[in-house]
């Protein structure tokens, strides 16, 4: 599968995707009003001014207060997932220059995601759009890669605020990362039909070409994956052809005996 991250190889593959998207749509839609969900690039995420980090643990401890005296605070889990959010994008655990995290801000984002699951779980109504948006950034980065979670973030945003070829673009991209086509081609259309006229050629193009790059880079995995399944395969067999002649030499020699 495309997104497990756990070979080296795989890694590498999906750094060359998203960093393919960043410039693809960063170059072809930011142009005319349309980016992530933030307005900026693709990958840009909440918090990442630096410093502050004494400032968003002593945030991170009392929300964890709040939340051990009524686990059902959803205003107290908000403040959590936002100042995990903020620890993880801290100058130390964030560089910028390579949109890349460190191990320590990797697994302060696993935090934040994990604290923006419960809050969903209380069900609030209405969920925080401001959050949503932070979250839908992150979701979408490698470090944690989640693309269905972005799509599910970004739908809330989606939900409360005015129609965009910005937010539907957005969608369209997330959507096609989850594999999710049909999702995917709605709410490019719909982005097409919000973008100026003068864009929309250009806007279609782009995301037609988001689309494709995904499906090629999938078919580019499942086929390496196939081949070391078939190398795996023939060894195996190698190795039991090699047996079974090693065991009829050894029958044939005891019968000469």
């Amino acid at each position: 599968m495309l997104f497990d991250l756990r070979s080296r190889g795989r890694r590498r593959s999906v750094k060359v995707i998203y960093t393919g998207l960043a410039l693809l749509l960063g170059v072809g839609l930011i142009g005319f009003g349309v980016g992530s969900v933030g307005g900026g690039s693709i990958f840009e995420s909440v918090g990442r001014e630096g410093g502050g980090g004494s400032t968003y643990a002593a945030k991170i401890t009392a929300a964890k207060k709040q939340i051990a005296k009524d686990p059902s605070n959803a205003a107290a889990w908000v403040a959590l997932t936002e100042a995990q959010l903020h620890e993880a994008t801290g100058a130390e655990d964030y560089n910028s220059t390579t949109e890349s995290y460190t191990a320590k801000g990797r697994q302060q984002l696993r935090k934040a995601a994990s604290s923006w699951n419960h809050y969903l779980a209380l069900n609030p109504s209405p969920p925080s759009v401001k959050l949503a948006r932070e979250v839908a950034n992150i979701f979408s980065t490698t470090a944690l890669n989640e693309p269905p979670n972005a799509v599910a973030a970004l739908q809330i945003v989606i939900a409360a605020e005015p129609p965009s070829a910005s937010l539907y673009s957005q969608l369209a991209e997330y959507a096609y990362l989850a594999h999710n086509e049909s999702q995917g081609d709605l709410a490019a259309k719909k982005a097409v039909a919000l973008a100026p006229k003068s864009k929309r050629l250009l806007l279609e193009s782009e995301l037609e070409r988001v689309k494709r790059s995904v499906k090629e880079k999938t078919a580019s995995s499942t086929a390496a994956a196939g081949a070391g399944t078939s190398s795996a395969g023939t060894t195996s067999a190698t190795s039991a052809k090699s047996t079974t002649s090693a065991t009829s030499s050894s029958s044939s020699a005891s019968k000469k005996k």
